[in-house]
């Protein structure tokens, strides 16, 4: 982008760039907060042997779950499988590399990239297949694991607002892992629901500073239920 202002109106332009092979880092927890439509235009850029890194892979036919279908996904490090049983199906069957890492770890992972932190030591998962193989050191007669960062070639994000500055605002439990992931991408590119001018955002309420974004686009957005409970009485 050129000068401040980082808004771009097609998602042509938004994920232009993103080649085979390459790291994708998603914001989002289940169906809360995912950028949909950034989504969408991965699957019909047809790009493959992707590694995706967010808390989970969707739902079937919606969310990361659609980049399943057509096996644009190679390597997808989650936390959790969720309600998609493509992917569960995928996993068993050997025909997707799954890396499942703890949740606070994969948190970690993405913070510490932005802050130029290339890796870190933590107790979680020592002494569980999850710390086979990697460095053990101790602090104050405890065992911790090596973990590194994880730096994506693309991060993509949803948000509620943002200015031409690409000055962030996220919503409720909307700000989960998108503030990590925005931090963690070579190229950042947020989707939001409304975009407004600078300074008419409070600068006390800004989330993530425009320095950690590239690309700011404007969607429509459907915002699914994961699983819908019910009671009559």
């Amino acid at each position: 982008m050129a000068g401040f202002n980082k808004v771009v109106t097609r998602y042509a332009d938004a994920m232009a760039g993103l080649e085979d092979g390459m790291t994708v880092i998603a914001g989002g927890f289940g169906l809360c907060g995912i950028p949909e439509n950034l989504i969408q235009e991965i699957k019909r850029r047809g790009v493959k042997d992707l590694t995706v890194v967010s808390n989970n892979c969707g739902v079937d036919g919606f969310g990361l779950g659609i980049l399943l279908e057509d096996r644009q996904i190679k390597t997808m490090i989650a936390s959790y499988v969720g309600e998609n049983a493509l992917f569960e199906r995928q996993l068993l069957d050997g025909e997707l590399e799954v890396i499942l890492t703890p949740q606070g770890t994969l948190a970690e992972k993405m913070r510490a990239a932005g802050a130029g932190i290339p890796a870190f030591f933590t107790a979680t998962g020592y002494g569980t297949p999850i710390g086979e193989g990697k460095e053990v050191r101790e602090f104050d007669g405890r065992p911790y694991i090596l973990e590194e960062a994880i730096k994506g070639d693309f991060a993509i994000v949803k948000a509620w607002k943002a200015d031409r500055y690409g000055n962030v605002v996220y919503r409720h439990t909307a700000r989960n892992f998108n503030p990590l992931a925005a931090t963690a991408g070579k190229i950042t590119v947020v989707e939001v629901e409304e975009l407004v001018e600078p300074g008419e955002l409070d600068p006390t309420e800004i989330h993530t500073p425009g320095i950690y974004v590239d690309r700011v686009i404007k969607g429509s957005f459907e915002k699914r239920i994961e699983k819908r409970t019910v009671r009559s009485r």
